[in-house]
């Protein structure tokens, strides 16, 4: 047994708010959509909550398998307008699919509060809502990433690289590209110099 200072390990970076709490949050979800569906079972019986699992995994399928074809549909129509020299005219359903598929999703999962909000992401004023709100927070994380990596793009993100060692360390790096190269003349590792 060797005797010594053990290793410091770096501190973990801090996860944030909902990070932390997804566990909790999705824990609950289950409790609740358990407890739901024993109410329902309790008012109408088990053949009806087993009638309701049965028609939202149906009616979900189906909403994703169409979703899927429109945008396999206009995938292939945006494909033939560019190989045609056509620009693509911009969708005016943007991220519609996406939201529709993830609505059927919502459905096929068993639950009455999941059932509610794939029928909610099904309406269009809630896609079209939904849809800016997410682009609206994407576009504020690119800004925020660019101005902590200082140069307004992702550019430096992938300078600094680690290497994970067998025995757990990490080793930081510095990634060096080969147009950055210092001009000092050659490294003598360099596998292009001959050998000595």
């Amino acid at each position: 047994m060797t005797t010594g200072a053990s290793p410091t390990r770096p501190a973990r970076p801090r996860r944030s708010r909902v990070l932390r709490f997804l566990p909790l949050g999705i824990a609950a979800w289950l409790v609740l959509e358990i407890w739901l569906l024993t109410v329902v079972a309790g008012a109408a019986g088990g053949l009806t909550v087993f009638l309701l699992l049965v028609a939202g995994v149906v009616l979900g399928g189906t909403v994703i398998k169409h979703a899927g074809r429109r945008a396999f549909r206009e995938l292939s129509e945006a494909v033939q307008q560019q190989q045609s020299g056509l620009a693509p005219h911009p969708s005016e359903r943007g991220g519609g699919n996406a939201l529709t598929m993830l609505g059927g999703l919502l459905i096929i999962l068993p639950g009455l509060i999941s059932d509610a909000l794939g029928l909610l992401l099904l309406v269009p004023p809630v896609q079209k809502a939904v849809s800016r709100r997410a682009e609206k927070t994407f576009e504020r994380k690119v800004r925020e990433a660019a101005a902590r990596s200082g140069q307004g793009g992702f550019g430096e993100a992938f300078q600094q690289a680690r290497m994970h060692r067998p025995d757990g360390k990490v080793v930081q790096g510095e990634v060096i590209r080969e147009d950055e190269r210092p001009a000092r003349g050659p490294h003598p590792d360099d596998p292009q110099l001959p050998p000595r």
